[in-house]
């Protein structure tokens, strides 16, 4: 019996395969990300997130025995708001992109119809959000307890974005690039250590060669931001030039985390 009697395999595969579905934009596709992280935030991240509270309360209480005021208070409340930011969107993002890439949770992206910067601003722009009411809570007690005031803490509206994009960009690519999920995490804690210890303590305490460290750290300038609102007379041109600053390095960190996952995702 010839071929053609049974018919050509390869014609009848061609003729009856179903056309791949188109690859979907950025915006839509960033929304269902974003939505899902939320989502699945909400449920397993709430615990964590009163411990970054709790973390920067505390800490703010152990300053206010040493510090009494001025600069210096300003400083450590600042930093410590900002510290819940670091906190979830560097600390706690670099343990899931390790954990996802460890686990073969790339793979699955990667056979859906998503870009890959849909994926990394998705879940940094979830992760980044839930930070907002523990940093909050952190700003008001911490004004509450050194005296400053309350009056222009809606600069938090822009501080949180901008240092929650530059941190949860920084806290993605570690976890896409460290080769081990262990060392995700370890990458993630230092991050969230020198968040600590460089955006807390006040700048002028800190020796010249950590003082530039200070300045490479992405929050720096978010802390420096809101740092500068609690002044009677705030000059606000230069918390202006500190959020773009902070916003130039979150356009940096996540459009390298974005390759990171490029480069994770083929391997």
């Amino acid at each position: 019996m010839t071929a053609t009697a049974l018919g050509d395999p390869v014609r009848h595969e061609e003729e009856g395969a179903a056309p791949l579905a188109p690859r979907a934009r950025l915006l839509p596709a960033l929304g269902a990300v974003y939505r899902a992280q939320l989502s699945r935030a909400r449920v397993s991240r709430i615990p964590l997130l009163f411990v970054a509270t709790f973390q920067s309360v505390g800490i703010m209480v152990l300053m206010r025995g040493v510090v009494d005021g001025g600069a210096e208070a300003r400083a450590v409340v600042a930093g410590s708001a900002v510290l819940v930011v670091a906190f979830v969107a560097l600390n706690l993002l670099a343990q899931y992109f390790g954990q996802l890439r460890a686990g073969g949770g790339l793979d699955h992206y990667a056979t859906l119809p998503v870009p890959p910067a849909a994926v990394v601003l998705g879940a940094a722009g979830a992760y980044a959000s839930f930070t907002v009411p523990g940093t909050v809570v952190t700003a008001v007690t911490g004004s509450v307890l050194f005296g400053l005031p309350l009056g222009h803490l809606w600069i938090l509206a822009a501080v949180v974005p901008l240092s929650g994009a530059a941190l949860a960009g920084l806290g993605a690519a570690l976890g896409l690039l460290a080769p081990r999920q262990e060392l995700a995490t370890l990458l993630g804690q230092l991050g969230m250590s020198a968040a600590l210890l460089l955006g807390v303590l006040p700048a002028d305490r800190l020796p010249g060669p950590i003082g530039w460290a200070r300045d490479l750290l992405p929050s720096t300038y978010g802390v420096e931001a809101l740092a500068r609102t609690f002044d009677p007379h705030p000059d606000w041109a230069v918390v202006g030039l500190d959020l773009a600053v902070c916003g130039a390095v979150g356009v940096v960190s996540l459009a390298v985390a974005t390759w990171a996952y490029r480069r994770a995702a083929v391997r």
